[in-house]
């Protein structure tokens, strides 16, 4: 959909008004430097947005972004008339040699997605790439990004975080795809839609145990709900006919069981597996990885068992 707002990236910008609203005042803003400002928007609330955002949005030649609609009611918001244009997965391969083009003129364009920040499960990474491989500045112009959002409400560690995107379509695929992060020695947060935080959840609750959790839906938005639980409670809380499955989701799932309850038998009996297949350096890794334990630990078990395996002294491998 087109419409007076949406242009051709190779099109010449006219030299229309550089402005915003806030407050019922108007401030005119200065163009923005030459280059790509990738551009961080409210994932719900309009007032969310920063006015260093404003003030790029404004200032920009041209704004980049996933559909000229949803960012339009941005823009609207803030009585914002820069040029639109449409960068998303479908048309990226097509737009980005367009867009590039117009950075080598040197014009200022600010990339946004519908929601959040950019490059966070879109295509902007390439884009992004492309024009940091051609010499052109690229500017982050930080602001909302679901996943912080959700971590800062679900209650559960922050000091370590895995963020997984969305999980694959089909239940084979997801599960085996759980089965991957289980290890992982961190929280993890993922994104998921309506129709499939059912089975989701349920398939999370199947691989990963009953995990602490939270299941964040329309975060900053006017129903925004956060539901805390076990994993299959969770489940079956989503799986009931009444439950909201409207909306975008966002699922935080606590680490696994503390590195600290690993015993040394334990350990002892993933290193006797991994070092059939792997070298030292790395069946330690893994280990430290699966675990959680401290690495000097498990590389001194690892020691042990090779000394006591093969009768032999140190193999030479130094400590990774």
């Amino acid at each position: 959909m087109r419409d007076h707002h949406d242009t051709d990236p190779a099109a010449p910008v006219g030299p229309d008004d550089r402005s915003f609203v806030l407050l019922g005042a108007t401030h005119r803003v200065p163009p923005a430097a030459a280059g790509l400002h990738v551009v961080a928007t409210p994932i719900g609330h309009l007032e969310d947005v920063s006015l260093r955002a404003l003030t790029t949005l404004a200032g920009a030649d041209l704004i980049a972004c996933e559909d000229t609609r949803v960012t339009r009611k941005l823009l609207g918001r803030y009585a914002i008339t820069r040029p639109l244009t449409p960068y998303h997965e479908h048309n990226a391969a097509e737009a980005r040699p367009r867009l590039l083009a117009r950075l080598h003129d040197g014009a200022a364009v600010a990339l946004v997605s519908d929601a959040g920040t950019p490059l966070v499960s879109d295509p902007g990474f390439r884009l992004v790439r492309a024009a940091r491989e051609a010499g052109i500045a690229v500017t982050a112009v930080p602001g909302p990004s679901a996943v912080l959002a959700a971590l800062a409400v679900a209650g559960l560690p922050t000091d370590r975080f895995f963020f997984e995107g969305f999980l694959p379509v089909r239940s084979a695929a997801r599960q085996a795809r759980i089965a991957e992060i289980a290890a992982i020695p961190a929280t993890l947060v993922l994104f998921e839609t309506g129709p499939r935080v059912a089975a989701a959840l349920a398939d999370l609750a199947a691989g990963l145990g009953a995990r602490e959790a939270a299941v964040c839906r329309e975060l900053t938005k006017l129903h925004e709900e956060v539901r805390r639980g076990d994993l299959a409670a969770l489940a079956d809380a989503y799986a009931a006919d009444d439950a909201e499955r409207r909306g975008e989701f966002v699922l935080v799932i606590g680490p696994p069981a503390t590195a600290a309850a690993a015993g040394s038998d334990e350990i002892d009996a993933l290193l006797a597996t991994a070092l059939r297949s792997a070298s030292l350096k790395d069946a330690v890794a893994s280990v430290v990885a699966a675990t959680g334990s401290p690495r000097r630990t498990v590389y001194q078990r690892a020691l042990a068992l090779e000394r006591r395996e093969s009768h032999v002294s140190e193999t030479g491998d130094d400590e990774p």
